[in-house]
């Protein structure tokens, strides 16, 4: 985002506006006079011109504060309008030192140097008077939010996270939505500064607020990638990738309907096959028969599993440790019937025997939210603690709710 000098100038005008030049109890007639030129100039935009008659009247030397504060006002707005953004800087700085300025000009002189700074790239000087302007009482929305992007072009990229994570969190407390610039920027600096977690938090909000496939499959990878990530949930980040709709390869389809199947949800798997085939994604291409095989299999699966449902559930509820009763639950939840599958899940959970408590808890949680009970489901979500995998899960099982 670069800045105009259009907008600057106008500014300039208006702090130059309260000051008319031909006062002769004020100023000498030989400061005055070739001031008075200097405004005729910057009134027909020729400001190399005004900024000689600046020149003109700032030789006359001996000047009174006043005198100089004037001199230095109208050497600001001429610069500003040739461009000249270290002079006008400069200009506007020696005004800011003047007894002769009132606190209000102050605060909008702040403003005015400090977009001088970014459209000169001067990224240093436009975080201290962005900073100066917001002490001062500064609340131009346009203007704050310059403030972390200027101190991640100077280089201080832990003060840029600090800015722009207190004004997300702002935003947030407010009911807003934070630009996808100020979040994108915020993964940036979480990968400049080599921060995993910092970029997948943002990564995080990024998928909250704009739910894009890229963001959704680099938040997922990362995922998966994390140390102590166990395969054992890689099911889980298919299930992710379905709800999200990041499915898209062949070799996803197929992978994701083999596991469900050597998890014994048979129902689950079918699920995959029918999308890949519906995106047109399975049954092409010279793996087409490869594909209709799975197709085959997981029709006979389901044609052996379904009659033992009710059987399989009896056998489960008589054993000990709720595992079969959680199995049972998602296997129910592979056939859609979600209310019957969260029912069996909290079963197993309630035995309280299970060897991965965390891992029932995030399958409860996913079982919810395909049901619709979101409420349920981010409840049951925030209690998952595991640190093989199913926590990160869980935040992505409940990010998908807020899509």
């Amino acid at each position: 985002m670069r800045t105009s000098l259009a907008p600057l100038m106008m500014a300039a005008a208006l702090l130059l506006g309260a000051q008319t030049v031909h006062a002769a109890d004020t100023l000498r007639p030989e400061v005055g006079e070739p001031l008075q030129k200097a405004q005729t100039l910057i009134q027909g935009k020729k400001y190399k011109d005004a900024l000689q008659q600046v020149d003109a009247a700032a030789k006359v030397g001996s000047l009174t504060p006043y005198e100089s504060y004037i001199v230095e006002r109208m050497r600001a707005a001429a610069a500003t309008g040739a461009g000249d953004t270290n002079t006008a800087i400069k200009a506007y700085e020696a005004v800011l030192a003047s007894p002769q300025m009132s606190a209000g000009e102050k605060t909008q002189t702040y403003d005015v140097v400090a977009k001088l700074a970014y459209a000169g790239r001067n990224y240093g000087k436009a975080a201290e008077y962005i900073q100066k302007y917001r002490s001062a009482g500064g609340s131009s929305a346009q203007t704050l939010g310059l403030l972390p992007q200027v101190l991640y072009q100077a280089g201080d990229l832990a003060g840029a996270q600090r800015e722009l994570n207190a004004q997300i969190g702002t935003l947030e407390k407010a009911g807003q939505k934070p630009t996808e610039t100020q979040l994108q920027l915020l993964a940036q600096l979480g990968l400049k500064q080599n921060n995993q977690a910092a970029y997948t938090a943002a990564l995080e909000k990024l998928v909250t607020y704009y739910p894009k496939r890229d963001y959704w499959l680099d938040v997922i990878i990362r995922t998966s990638n994390k140390p102590g990530f166990s395969d054992r949930l890689t099911l889980d980040l298919f299930r992710v990738k379905k709800m999200t709709g990041t499915l898209e390869k062949a070799s996803d389809f197929m992978e994701a309907a083999q596991l469900a199947l050597q998890a014994g949800f048979p129902g689950e798997a079918d699920q995959y096959v029918k999308l890949g085939y519906d995106k047109k994604v399975l049954g092409t291409g010279s793996d087409a028969e490869r594909h209709k095989r799975l197709k085959d299999l997981v029709a006979k699966k389901i044609a052996e599993n379904k009659p033992a449902l009710a059987e399989a559930e009896k056998q489960a509820a008589a054993e000990a440790d709720g595992e079969a009763l959680v199995k049972a639950g998602l296997n129910r939840v592979g056939y859609g019937d979600y209310a019957a599958g969260i029912a069996l899940i909290q079963q197993g959970i309630k035995k309280d025997a299970l060897k991965k408590p965390d891992e029932a808890k995030l399958h409860l949680g996913y079982a919810q939210l395909l049901g619709g009970k979101t409420d349920d489901a981010l409840k049951t979500l925030k209690t998952v603690q595991g640190k093989d995998g199913s926590a990160d899960l869980a935040r992505l099982y409940s990010l998908t709710a807020r899509k």
